[in-house]
């Protein structure tokens, strides 16, 4: 199955080696294959086949901490050492940290060279690695420097997803219950009623992938429309930030975001935006699969100044996205650092 976003193909497969070998195909002068110590035991090996003689392999390590300029200085340099001409690709092998550093990495290298994105977390397949969105972490800033850039090609294998601990699958299904939130009232229907072992994740990443590519399309630098996508992250992304220094707090990108949208729904409910019953059953299902994170009342106070840092925020005002109703959703909604603080002091007690 094929779809297209943008200049980007996004290719369905079960055959990530072939369809790779295909987009190659003797068009580029260099092959660079960036990997972290994960993806090299488990995932290369399905694809090295079909990687051209003479091609390198870039590996860093894994883990959002490592996601900053200090790593793209080391694969920047590894690049330059290769003596990489502009007519280089890279193949970026791996899950959202690596999509958005191995991107961001190409996308600046000699002003910018082709990429490609084989994503292998179930996060990266339904969102990370499609809309062209790259960057790295700054200051423990989330993707706080970056550029739009789209790859060439998507190639996405749910097999992949057999390699991953259940807790890095967990996380991704929060990409896929924001999108249900935000474009697709039915499709959150479906999903309510199971476990995420009964989910047919095929199908959600397919669903998943072809809401954000037509936001996407029709706003590819995040004007407008494309901020719906960010439900749940002004929050979770504050939430995150604020863990990433603590040690043994540190939460996955989904778990953070399960906070966001517990937090960021009840303010559209407080709005008038949501019933109290389709904010009682967006509570119960996230709640049911993430349980609760332990969030005192000294770490809310530290949570607050993170989300004055957020990208979608305009003239020192937070802007959030929330939901109009489930399945549609507004952007531009100013939130106030009282109002954040009444969020996450529900999300404790709710």
């Amino acid at each position: 199955m094929q779809l297209t976003s943008g200049k980007s193909k996004i290719i369905f497969t079960s055959q990530p080696g072939q369809e790779l070998l295909g987009l190659l195909q003797d068009k580029y002068s260099r092959v660079v294959v960036i990997v972290d110590e994960h993806t090299k035991e488990h995932c290369l090996p399905l694809i090295e086949k079909f990687i051209p003689i003479g091609s390198i392999v870039i590996c860093i390590p894994s883990g959002e901490s490592h996601k900053h300029l200090r790593t793209c200085e080391y694969i920047w340099n590894e690049m330059t050492k290769a003596n990489l001409d502009r007519k280089a690709i890279v193949v970026n092998l791996g899950g959202g940290v690596i999509g958005d550093m191995g991107g961001f990495c190409a996308s600046t290298y000699k002003r910018g060279i082709d990429f490609i994105q084989i994503p292998t977390t179930l996060l990266s397949q339904v969102d990370a690695s499609v809309g062209g969105k790259l960057g790295v972490d700054f200051h423990n800033f989330k993707n706080h420097i970056g550029v739009f850039c789209e790859p060439q090609a998507v190639i996405i294998d749910v097999n992949f997803l057999k390699t991953l601990p259940p807790l890095e699958v967990r996380s991704g299904f929060a990409e896929i219950i924001k999108h249900c939130l935000i474009a697709d009232k039915l499709k959150w229907s479906e999903i309510s009623v199971k476990t995420l072992e009964q989910q047919d994740l095929y199908d959600l990443a397919v669903h998943s992938v072809k809401i954000k590519s037509k936001i996407a399309e029709e706003d590819p630098t995040e004007k407008g429309l494309r901020k719906i996508l960010n439900f749940g992250h002004t929050v979770g992304h504050a939430v995150e930030s604020y863990f990433l220094e603590i040690p043994g707090k540190r939460l996955l990108h989904g778990e953070a975001i399960a906070v966001g949208m517990i937090a960021e729904s009840y303010l559209a409910f407080k709005k008038g935006f949501i019933s109290q019953t389709d904010l009682d059953s967006i509570v119960k299902y996230i709640i049911s699969i993430y349980g609760r994170v332990t969030i005192f009342d000294f770490d809310i106070e530290n949570i607050l100044p993170l989300t004055l840092q957020d990208k979608k925020n305009e003239h020192n005002v937070i802007q959030g996205s929330l939901l109009k109703t489930i399945g549609e959703a507004n952007f531009n909604q100013p939130i106030s650092l009282k109002e954040v603080k009444e969020s996450l002091e529900y999300y404790v007690k709710c």
